[in-house]
């Protein structure tokens, strides 16, 4: 049997410390509060989580939110609710919401929660699908998507490009040099 020198041992537990304390710092890398089509129109805070909400316990009176990580908060009576009616029970999965929270004993707490609203856009900025589909049929419209790319491939509008909104600066290519080209966006709902 050879003998291992202690050079080659100590090369060996250098290696293994090495590689504990990598899969350590990786292990603690802090989740994001805020999900990335959040981040165009908000800035990070640290006591803010921005994201779609997940699933809803009323007996554990916990719900998760989706940050690009997954965050289960803890509501109570006291738990503000804003843009939507009582009770926070009620909630509807997928809805944009932003969570001011508190940390209490390692566990995350709702204070307040707000709904976003649908944007509401001029009336003269609104189209409906005839004029839409005139302007397709004719070639002097182009029809994006800008759900992810899941949402996409599981059903679109015939003729759509999907441009995700969070990679939107990322794909300009895809838009017409045209700038007389009419430009419809969709996404999942009234935002």
């Amino acid at each position: 049997m050879k003998r291992f020198s202690s050079t080659m041992i100590s090369l060996v537990v250098a290696l293994g410390l090495f590689a504990l304390t990598g899969s350590l710092a990786m292990a603690q890398a802090p989740k994001p509060k805020i999900l990335k089509p959040c981040s165009q129109c908000h800035a990070p805070d640290e006591k803010i989580l921005r994201g779609m909400l997940g699933g809803i316990s009323q007996k554990a009176e916990t719900f998760s939110v989706n940050t690009g990580a997954i965050w289960t908060v803890k509501f109570d009576d006291s738990t503000k609710l804003a843009g939507w009616p009582p009770p926070v029970g009620k909630l509807p999965k997928d809805k944009e919401i932003a969570i001011k929270f508190v940390e209490r004993n390692g566990e995350i707490y709702a204070e307040s929660i707000s709904v976003k609203q649908p944007a509401r856009l001029p009336e003269d900025k609104v189209v409906n699908t005839d004029f839409v589909a005139e302007r397709v049929e004719k070639g002097d419209a182009l029809i994006i998507d800008s759900r992810p790319a899941v949402r996409f491939y599981e059903g679109a509008i015939p003729g759509a490009i999907n441009i995700y909104d969070a990679d939107f600066d990322k794909h300009i290519d895809k838009l017409p040099k045209d700038k007389n080209k009419l430009l419809v966006f969709y996404c999942a709902g009234p935002t």
